[in-house]
């Protein structure tokens, strides 16, 4: 590292400062829009299941039970996502950041506009929920490879150790913009095709997905390799089978990541997801109130995700973590209560207001997990501890909120598990190791 600072990450030995500076913000700018992109595809999925998939695909089931079904299908995205996090991990550390961040762009982008073209039960029977079963994995295993590339991307450019949290946490950003991008294309096109919205209008924001992938591509391909990859390859350090060697080295810090991301993920499909079926099937308001509610939710986190991934590079990435985690523990019991008032614009609030303890976890977690893994191995490590908990968490999460709700008609045992996972988080961040302000750039870090 440079002798008049510390704390500067050593540059590519062909670049100036500046021009380093310019490749940070282009490397931010491609991860934050490529991400955007590809979480539009897979919260475009999840909006429209609570509101469209149950009715069209299940139309003999009750309800409830339809409802089930169709987050069934949902939850094959997230077991797929870990797949997606070892395919892909494997050839980020191979090959490359950037090659691989076009690739996953690619599969996402394309199973997510087959979606439009997929026929109802109508049509051709159980073989609609058949393929979307399929373009559902599909899709799963394209954002599985996605988020550990897009963090690092930025991540791997930080000219300081002092700024990771801000820097990494603008790919986290690319998520409220795509829950945004979602809920808008479908409130646009909810209100243009109004009683034909179940016939048409809701295939169309699933249709448009294959020119944002146009602009995505655009955008990546326009980047260079992270300094550190450069560095990896340059001294011939790049593993041979990366994800088998980050499991035998860094078992405990793949499941700590994986346990850390319960009181995150969990209630954050809770909140925009099965919300859907909550609120119009329970408290019988409309569906558009509903998208716009959780429209307005996604700009808030634009400014909250950056805000507190900045704190944690002041406070520490683990104290930011962690009230994060209590306050959404807390938060799950408060959420439910408004909701349960019927007041609309209580309703409203609450929905507003969910994602903010969702994001004093999510804007300092990508520095948080890709930290805790060597450059080698941080592509395969942070992607596959971070997808794992598809599994646990994200995946099952509103299957098992419509389940409780269904079994006890109350929304408290909901609370209680959210509670839960917030209790399972504090437990696994306390044991993870916080690397805030610390050199990560060489190749074996202190353990």
């Amino acid at each position: 590292m440079s002798a008049l600072d510390a704390n500067v990450i050593p540059l590519v030995p062909t670049l100036t400062p500046r021009e380093h500076q310019i490749q940070l913000r282009r490397a931010v700018i491609a991860s934050t829009i490529g991400t955007a992109i590809e979480w539009y595809d897979f919260f475009l999925y999840s909006t429209v299941t609570g509101l469209v998939f149950a009715k069209l695909f299940f139309p003999h089931s009750d309800p409830w039970v339809g409802t089930l079904e169709a987050f069934a299908i949902y939850a094959v995205g997230f077991v797929a996502r870990p797949v997606g996090a070892a395919i892909f991990g494997h050839f980020g550390d191979r090959i490359g950041r950037k090659s691989t961040l076009i690739a996953t762009l690619l599969l996402m982008g394309l199973a997510t506009f087959a979606v439009a073209l997929v026929p109802t039960y109508e049509s051709i029977g159980l073989w609609g929920a058949v393929l979307l079963t399929v373009l559902r994995f599909i899709q799963g295993v394209g954002v599985g490879g996605e988020w550990g590339g897009s963090v690092l991307m930025s991540m791997e450019w930080a000219r300081t150790n002092n700024s990771r949290g801000l820097v990494a946490s603008w790919p986290q950003f690319g998520v409220p913009c795509g829950l945004f991008l979602a809920n808008l294309a479908v409130l646009a096109f909810s209100q243009m095709s109004g009683e034909q919205f179940l016939s048409w209008g809701w295939r169309v924001p699933f249709a448009l997905s294959i020119v944002l992938v146009g602009v995505g591509l655009y955008i990546r391909l326009g980047i260079m390799e992270t300094p550190v990859f450069a560095k990896l390859l340059a001294e011939r350090k790049v593993e041979r089978a990366p994800m088998l060697a980050v499991i035998k080295e860094h078992p405990k810090e793949i499941l700590l990541s994986a346990f850390a991301r319960m009181a995150e993920q969990a209630p954050f499909y809770i909140f925009t997801a099965f919300v859907f079926s909550y609120g119009i099937g329970t408290l019988h308001v409309s569906r558009n109130f509903l998208l716009t509610a959780v429209l307005t939710a996604s700009v808030v986190s634009f400014v909250s995700i950056p805000v507190f991934g900045h704190i944690s590079d002041r406070i520490g990435r683990k104290n930011m973590y962690l009230i994060g985690a209590v306050v959404t523990g807390i938060f799950a019991f408060i959420y439910f209560a408004m909701l349960n008032t019927g007041s609309e614009p209580i309703i409203y609030l609450a929905i507003v207001l969910s994602l903010i303890p969702h994001d004093m976890m999510y804007g300092p977690q990508a520095a948080l997990i890709a930290e805790s893994f060597t450059g080698r191995l941080r592509y395969s490590g942070s992607s596959l501890g971070y997808q794992l908990a598809s599994i646990i968490a994200g995946g099952p999460a509103p299957l098992i909120a419509a389940w409780l709700f269904a079994t006890y008609h109350s929304a408290t045992p909901i609370a209680i598990y959210i509670a839960a996972c917030a209790i399972i988080t504090i437990i696994a961040t306390a044991l993870m190791t916080d690397y805030t302000g610390k050199d990560i750039s060489a190749e074996y870090q202190a353990r």
